[in-house]
């Protein structure tokens, strides 16, 4: 099969990319500027896994930024580092405005193609980006925040994460109505992060399509960021789509294995995992005398067989993570193998009609029938003016 000229009509969809935050990190986003005598983005060779010529090698044609904000930030210091993002993914896009263009929509994603360009959309990764406020939520919809994972490492007032002590037990009654605001504007939920009640409270209630923009199996690697069997049965049910991860402890049994053993050891110590500053730092010494076992592309090929084999062909995307971890699996090791994991799909019998909706029809349809959810509901329903202690009896603030 000529991968080539599959990912020239049917170019690679991605559901999450950490790089604002990585250039936020590294060097203030100097890596998003098109300076021209130094590197950046645009020329390549950059310390990431992630740049435009990279991008462009591995076939993609749209990138969801992640406008990621750590949970060790809250309240309006959450919400203003979200809005900090959103402003670096424009101004990236605007640096690249030749290579990339700002899209929203489905057909703005086509758009971009049509002009020869890749599409920059925006993802919120975790609920306390809104501080518990829908008028927030409506706010990053409008500045072109197409999904919000409902937590990310930490709780929220109203969802549980998989990385948190279950408080909760899935959604409270306000994150039932987050839900629901996000389908009436269109907005797409996304389950990765979350505990499995609240994955499957969020499908209880949900009146659109969900997505996990960056998850695998748990039936074949036993993490807890994974999604179930009846999970996953229940999101394509809905008409949705699990975007399969190429992070190691999620995708390799080794790896997640090393991973527990971190965990436990640093929970020994007093130190949560959705702690993330003290737990990075504790995972970053455990390592020099633990070394973590290597996961490879043959993992993620598994997972995107099981996958389709629970969920369907019609249920299935990529969400590599790229610049949101340290280490790739042998073989993907930046965005410029995505043809890769291709080739090693069609070895095994998958044709080039299932790999166009694995690259990007899947998450096409998925947009378009979230927008077209959005609008029935928004003939018959308005804005949700509530507020959290409304439905949870106090607000987290006190």
């Amino acid at each position: 099969m000529d991968i080539s000229a599959l990912l020239a009509e049917h170019p690679v969809i991605d559901g999450h990319n950490d790089l604002l935050w990585e250039a936020r990190a590294r060097d203030a986003y100097a890596l998003l500027d098109r300076v021209g005598t130094r590197l950046d983005v645009g020329t390549g060779g950059t310390p990431t896994h992630t740049d435009l010529p990279r991008m462009r090698a591995g076939g993609m044609g749209a990138q969801f930024w992640s406008v990621y904000v750590p949970c060790r930030l809250t309240g309006d210091d959450a919400v203003s580092a979200t809005l900090e993002q959103v402003d670096a993914a424009r101004h990236l896009t605007a640096s690249y405005a030749d290579q990339l263009a700002w899209a929203t929509t489905a057909d703005e994603v086509e758009a971009a193609w049509a002009s020869g360009r890749m599409a920059s959309l925006v993802g919120a990764e975790g609920g306390h980006s809104i501080n518990s406020s829908l008028g927030t939520l409506r706010r990053l919809r409008e500045l072109g925040v197409r999904y919000l994972t409902l937590t990310h490492n930490a709780n929220t007032p109203w969802a549980d994460s998989t990385t948190d002590r279950p408080v909760a037990g899935g959604l409270t009654e306000f994150g039932r109505e987050v839900v629901r605001e996000m389908n009436r504007i269109g907005m797409m939920v996304d389950l990765s992060h979350v505990s499995a009640d609240t994955m499957r409270d969020a499908l209880e209630v949900a009146e659109a399509p969900v997505i996990f923009s960056h998850s695998s199996a748990r039936a074949v690697t036993d993490s807890r960021r994974n999604a179930p069997d009846d999970v996953l049965e229940r999101m394509a049910a809905g008409g949705g789509v699990c975007m399969v991860t190429f992070v190691p402890k999620f995708v390799n049994a080794a790896c997640a294995d090393a991973h527990r053993e971190t965990v436990a050891a640093a929970e020994a110590e007093g130190i949560l995992e959705s702690d993330g500053v003290r737990f990075a730092a504790f995972e970053a010494e455990w390592v020099l005398d633990h070394p973590a076992p290597t996961a490879t592309l043959a993992d993620v090929v598994a997972h995107c067989e099981h996958v389709r084999e629970v969920a369907g062909i019609d249920h299935i995307g990529l969400g590599g993570d790229y610049d949101g971890v340290e280490v790739l699996p042998v073989g993907l090791e930046d965005v410029s193998t995505y043809p890769a994991l291709l080739s090693a799909l069609a070895d095994r019998g998958w044709s080039a009609a299932d790999l166009a909706k694995l690259t990007c029809r899947n998450t096409l349809r998925v947009m378009r029938e979230v927008e077209d959810s959005a609008r029935r509901i928004q003939a018959v329903r308005g804005p949700s003016l509530a507020r959290i202690e409304d439905f949870d009896g106090v607000h987290p603030a006190g």
